[in-house]
């Protein structure tokens, strides 16, 4: 086809789906959404606008027109429909407690990734998967703590170039690709075999996918459900990407098969590993090996995309936030001594290190990475306590960084304090209470999310990100390099993304210096 004429059919095509999405809009409008204040243009037509904005100015967009709402409704248009967003404790509380048949997380994650396009599972509505991380995985954390520590220390030796054990010179590190590496490795060294998650390969496979899931997802979710499929062969690589991960595990996969089928669910030497977690959970026709590496590769994705805790993303911010406030390297570095003195290197430990906790719940509470959380789509009319009812299919969600901003809240809103939740802690007389600590959820700190969805795999992902950053503040001296800050970040569409630095890495006479 000459080229002239494929433009011409392109932009024919996109022509009539800008069309179809405005018509779509003007003939949706509810009026039970009008008296709900708006951010932004509340005109169905120009609305289109707002949501444009929203991509590149949401923090402004949210924050501004919170302060002259809370507690209350807000909406907001995205370029498929309304958002309704609740604010104060009362509507947040009817968002937690609506059952799954009104208001569903569901929907909106089926909406947000395409699982059908992306994830390509072969029994989507299965999710077993969610009780082996909430049960296995949280369980075995204190089992599997010193296999995961031993791996994220000789993942940042091998990133970080030595001799006999001391780095030579100054050598420069992507700080963002290091912690990536450094995190995925670490979680799949107790997913899958230690050799494949020391396989570079392995791990590339594994971060482009959970990013390449949200990517893909995103862009075909704009197009009607008769064009999802032509677009997904069209633009996306996920396939190629399952049948590479089948292709890493499926001589695990064959050969755990086989000794459970000669002896049953034990054996002498049976891996403690998620991999053996689904297997032994899976049924039916997830019970094969491209079943299982397909659940493989949606657990990855959870562990490693920004759904949950986005590990490197905020072990970056963590990073950023502690070089430009140097004044807590010290008093950090005191108590993960004193509790390694006492604990040693075990989780005991690292949950006795409130300082390095709340340096972490402080953080998500800024650099949340999220602008928007614990997203629902109403399957049928939700009416809040306050009397207002939002029509079935629009989203309801809650603006986490206004929320996490917000002075009435939390003091000094705006200012970072790094021991700002220790010091709850020791008000309350209590240092062992778990209401400030960095899984903990509540209607004023989000980054988990709230009620029965919460991420459940944020106790085995918050404790990998402490011991980590632990680690690094006892073994190196860190500062910027001369003349520069922390990177401005990035927030596309909701999506916050901290920005890019380097690390230059000299051996001292004490210890290891990290200048970044």
């Amino acid at each position: 086809m000459p080229t002239d004429e494929f433009t011409m059919r392109v932009s024919f095509l996109i022509g009539f789906f800008v069309l179809f999405l405005f018509v779509g809009r003007y003939f949706r409008r509810d009026p039970m959404l009008d008296a709900i204040p708006t951010v932004g243009v509340s005109d169905p037509i120009l609305s289109y606008f707002s949501a444009l904005q929203f991509i590149f100015d949401g923090v402004r967009m949210l924050k501004d027109r919170y302060q002259k709402t809370r507690p209350g409704l807000l909406k907001i248009a995205n370029f498929r429909r309304w958002m309704v967003l609740a604010t104060g404790t009362e509507l947040i509380e009817d968002v937690r407690k609506a059952p799954d048949d009104v208001l569903s997380m569901t929907e909106q994650s089926i909406e947000f990734l395409q699982p059908e396009y992306t994830l390509d599972l072969l029994n989507m509505d299965d999710s077993f998967q969610t009780d082996v991380i909430r049960s296995k995985l949280t369980r075995n954390i204190a089992v599997t703590f010193k296999e995961v520590r031993e791996e994220l220390i000789m993942a940042m030796d091998d990133f970080i170039p030595t001799c006999d054990g001391e780095i030579a010179e100054w050598v420069k590190v992507v700080i963002q690709e290091t912690i990536e590496r450094v995190i995925c490795r670490a979680t799949n060294c107790i997913f899958v075999d230690v050799r494949d998650c020391r396989d570079y390969d392995y791990q590339t496979l594994n971060s482009t996918f959970a990013v390449n899931v949200v990517k893909f997802g995103m862009i075909i979710s704009l197009f009607p459900k008769p064009l999802k499929p032509i677009v997904s062969r069209m633009i996306s690589n996920l396939p190629s990407q399952i049948q590479q991960e089948i292709g890493f595990i499926r001589p695990m996969v064959e050969e755990r098969f086989a000794k459970m089928e000669e002896y049953g669910e034990d054996w002498d030497d049976k891996p403690n590993d998620m991999l053996m977690w689904l297997m032994s959970e899976a049924k039916g026709v997830e019970r094969s090996f491209e079943g299982v590496a397909r659940r493989l590769l949606l657990v990855n994705f959870a562990a490693i995309s920004a759904t949950s805790l986005a590990s490197d993303d905020t072990f970056t911010q963590m990073l950023y936030r502690l070089l430009a406030n140097p004044k807590y390297v010290e008093p950090l570095r005191q108590e993960v001594d004193a509790v390694i003195i006492e604990e040693g290197w075990t989780k005991a430990g690292i949950d006795k290190m409130h300082k390095i906790d709340s340096f972490l719940r402080e953080t998500q509470r800024l650099d949340g990475l999220t602008l928007l959380i614990v997203s629902r789509i109403a399957l049928r009319p939700f009416t809040f306590f306050n009397g207002v009812t939002v029509p079935a299919g629009t989203l309801v969600s809650i603006p986490a960084n206004a929320i996490h901003t917000d002075e009435r809240i939390h003091p000094n809103a705006d200012e970072f304090d790094g021991f700002r939740f220790a010091k709850l802690r020791e008000s309350e007389g209590n240092n062992m209470t778990s209401r400030h600590q960095a899984v903990s959820t509540s209607s004023e700190l989000l980054a988990f999310g709230l009620g029965k969805h919460t991420c459940p795999g944020r106790f085995f992902a918050a404790n990998e990100v402490k011991a980590l950053f632990a680690h690094i503040v006892t073994t190196y001296d860190i500062k910027f390099e001369e003349g520069k800050g922390v990177p401005r970040e990035h927030c596309i569409a909701g999506m916050r993304f901290p920005g890019k630095a380097n690390f230059d890495v000299q051996d001292t006479a004490e210890v290891n210096s990290l200048w970044i």
